[in-house]
């Protein structure tokens, strides 16, 4: 065996401040940045104030736009998406384990923009003014137009780092739209294929 020299550490494998394992948050971000990613609008319903009351008033609806979203499992159907601890959605689905996805296509930039916004107005004004019906199982908002839809229940939850992974069975999944390619997310922007 021959023993080369070995090539000096490149700039970026340098640890950074408060990362023990040596890439920035900076770096991460730029690195995951380049993994395009497509773009889903995740919607629960909030649980009725008083559920043994039928003429309580219902929750509100919530929606979250995300693109850490996957296909886990064909055999159950499983899916997962990756929550912000703390948010406003990790905190409804540790309470409810109903919730949906409309996988969004690239006519609905506004949408995902809409329920990506920090500083968010209330979510019911967020939906005032867009197609969507109710899910069958799950009661959440399943947008028009979207190219797919899926409705799930959860089945686990795993914190990792500073999200949790919600892992949902699929209990109804449709294709509501073949118009019109889907909504990516590249490089810090919504793209669209070709």
């Amino acid at each position: 065996m021959l023993n080369t020299p070995s090539a000096p550490p490149s700039p970026t494998a340098t640890a950074a401040p408060g990362h023990a394992e040596g890439v920035s948050n900076d770096e991460f971000r730029a690195a995951m940045s380049r993994l395009a990613a497509g773009v889903v609008l995740v919607t629960a319903q909030e649980p009725p104030l008083d559920p043994d009351d039928p003429l309580a008033p219902g929750g509100e609806d919530v929606g979250m736009t995300a693109t850490a979203f996957l296909s886990v499992s064909l055999d159950p159907p499983l899916v997962l998406v990756s929550l912000r601890n703390g948010s406003r959605m990790d905190d409804l689905l540790d309470e409810q384990p109903l919730w949906a996805v409309s996988v969004l296509s690239e006519s609905q930039r506004h949408i995902a923009g809409r329920f990506a916004m920090k500083g968010r107005i209330s979510d019911r004004l967020l939906f005032e003014d867009l197609a969507y019906v109710r899910g069958e199982v799950s009661g959440a908002p399943l947008m028009g137009g979207a190219l797919a839809t899926l409705e799930c229940r959860t089945e686990q939850r795993v914190t990792a780092g500073d999200h949790t992974l919600v892992i949902g069975r699929v209990l109804t999944a449709g294709v509501r739209s073949a118009d019109g390619g889907p909504l990516l997310y590249f490089r810090g922007r919504y793209r669209q294929l070709g």
